[in-house]
């Protein structure tokens, strides 16, 4: 089971965050928080591999939150949630350690996906937010985002192709659907990449695709994926 703490200062926003994740047999929501201060307390109480983080709240703002969060427990994945896209708020989440950010107009299956990607290790961004992060690295680099190594080192043909998909954003299960391999061999040939590129982060290889002109086109990549839950 993947544990959930649900951070939001809207009662009404917990409640729908609390059944959606409850319809899921392999995520439970251990804790639910009303402001950051809230949150930074749960997280020793509860333990959870996962925190749905709004960005704006009362007393302690999700900002703020993640990063006392993420100092004091490095292995809690941190997913922030917020209105807006803009710059102004994903740069400082991913400044503050969050591990992904999602817009609350994500659909309830975008968001399952993304708790069950941050608990795997992966950091799972809305399509949009992370062709700007990505953009922003590839023009000139920012505060909180990712470098990765200038050069592209040889990489297999198989490797080449995960290394494609991961410009687009896609997860594991995307890329293994693709590709008719199992999501075990994806995971293998990702840390295989990283490995040989000095890469932190999948949002690092995702940059480097781009730069070295590897990434697909996302929504015509996404286009051929059969509609299924399996990650």
């Amino acid at each position: 089971m993947i544990r959930v703490l649900v951070a939001d200062d809207q009662a009404l926003v917990r409640s729908g965050l609390r059944m959606l994740c409850e319809s899921a047999a392999d995520v439970e929501i251990v804790g639910e928080a009303r402001n950051g201060a809230e949150a930074v307390r749960l997280v020793d109480d509860c333990r959870p591999d996962v925190v749905l983080m709004d960005l704006r709240m009362p007393v302690l703002d999700g900002i703020a939150a993640t990063a006392a969060i993420v100092s004091a427990r490095p292995a809690t994945r941190v997913v922030a949630l917020t209105t807006f896209d803009d710059d102004d708020h994903l740069y400082p989440a991913l400044s503050a350690g969050a591990c992904g950010l999602l817009t609350k107009d994500a659909s309830p299956a975008d968001l399952l996906d993304a708790v069950r990607r941050a608990a795997a290790g992966e950091s799972p961004f809305s399509p949009p937010v992370l062709r700007r992060l990505v953009d922003r690295a590839v023009r000139a680099g920012g505060p909180g985002t990712p470098t990765p190594p200038a050069g592209l080192p040889e990489l297999t043909e198989r490797e080449r192709d995960v290394l494609q998909h991961l410009g687009s954003g896609l997860s594991n299960g995307d890329i293994a659907t693709l590709m008719h391999i199992s999501v075990t061999t994806v995971k293998t040939h990702v840390a295989s990449i990283m490995d040989k590129t000095g890469s932190r982060s999948r949002v690092q290889l995702a940059v480097l695709a781009v730069r070295h002109g590897l990434d697909c086109a996302t929504d015509a990549t996404a286009d051929e994926i059969p509609n299924t839950d399996a990650r």
